[in-house]
């Protein structure tokens, strides 16, 4: 008999600033977090689009503006995060269609049980704003290569993976992949989602530099948001959707680096912008960066109507 489908709805909004990239978090009993999540309802939700944005405003108060479909999780036999859903039939197959939604600024959610959360808090060793995270180093690489050591006939292909996703071995590290680096880190039981799944023992390492869990599979797909919107904003303009209408160029050039959790070249970023015309100055300045007046800027939104529209250079410092 084929099991029945339950198909669940979760939103990934990401709001940014110089400090840090958020994700809208919800909260759960035994203070565990997820993302604003609800099961498809056919008869009452038109579209998956509309279904997911009435759970993201009954759970958290926020209006979704900005959102785009991420993908489709519907796996079945790979060895993942298992997905959950608290009204779904009994032995349901779960399919978890996950979307991405930008804004410009962290809304008053005071009055719902959700909070914006910093997302290095789930993913510390994606950070590199500072410098390369030891965690990396000291703990993920000997792990991981013991894992693959371990495997058999399967240890080349395990240890190619974490060379190409952690950086090791001379390899670069490559922002996008964060998805394949938490995957990685479930399959070789370092993530406590891997624990709480299969009841395996996890790493020794302290809690906090392993990242902090998440429900079902909620932390899956908010790598799988992070990879995406570092990708993206590098061919599309759309980390203007996290800007404020005006803004300085340092201001723009922090949330950049907020988002890639990598610095930028200061210089070369500011060149870039200059060929690509995509913002423009205002004339208005403000001395709100304690230092000499800077100069307020705005997204050029025509240039959307002008063709194409490339994204923000990346220049690494």
């Amino acid at each position: 008999m084929t099991p029945p489908i339950a198909v669940g709805l979760s939103a990934v909004i990401v709001a940014a600033d110089a400090n840090a990239p958020y994700a809208l978090a919800t909260r759960h009993a035994d203070n565990a977090t997820g993302l604003p999540h609800g099961r498809f309802d056919p008869a009452g939700h038109r579209t998956f689009e509309l279904g997911l944005r009435n759970w993201v405003r009954a759970q958290t108060g926020f209006e979704p503006g900005y959102v785009e479909q991420l993908y489709t999780f519907g796996d079945l036999g790979r060895e993942l995060p298992q997905a959950e859903l608290d009204d779904a039939p009994t032995g349901a197959r779960l399919i978890s269609v996950g979307y991405l939604g930008l804004t410009p600024e962290r809304t008053d959610i005071s009055g719902f049980d959700a909070v914006w959360r910093d997302w290095h808090r789930y993913f510390p060793w994606e950070d590199h704003r500072k410098g390369r995270p030891d965690i990396i180093d000291e703990v993920f690489a000997p792990a991981l290569l013991a894992w693959a050591d371990a495997s058999g006939k399967n240890r080349s292909a395990r240890l190619s993976r974490t060379q190409i996703a952690f950086g090791l071995d001379s390899q670069p590290w490559i922002e996008e992949q964060t998805l394949e680096r938490y995957e990685l880190l479930y399959e070789a039981g370092l993530a406590p989602e891997a624990a709480r799944d299969s009841g395996r023992k996890t790493s020794t390492a302290p809690p906090e530099a392993l990242g902090e869990p998440m429900i079902s599979d909620h932390r899956r797909i908010l790598a799988t948001a992070i990879g995406r919107l570092r990708g993206k904003i590098k061919y599309q303009p759309v980390v203007f959707e996290l800007m404020p209408d005006k803004f300085t160029l340092l201001d723009l050039q922090k949330v950049v680096e907020a988002i890639l959790g990598q610095p930028l070249h200061k210089q070369n970023f500011r060149r870039s912008l200059d060929r690509s015309e995509l913002v423009v100055g205002l004339g208005q300045f403000t001395q709100a960066t304690g230092g000499r007046p800077a100069e307020l800027f705005r997204f050029r939104s025509e240039a959307l109507r002008e063709g194409h529209v490339p994204g923000v250079q990346t220049p690494r410092a």
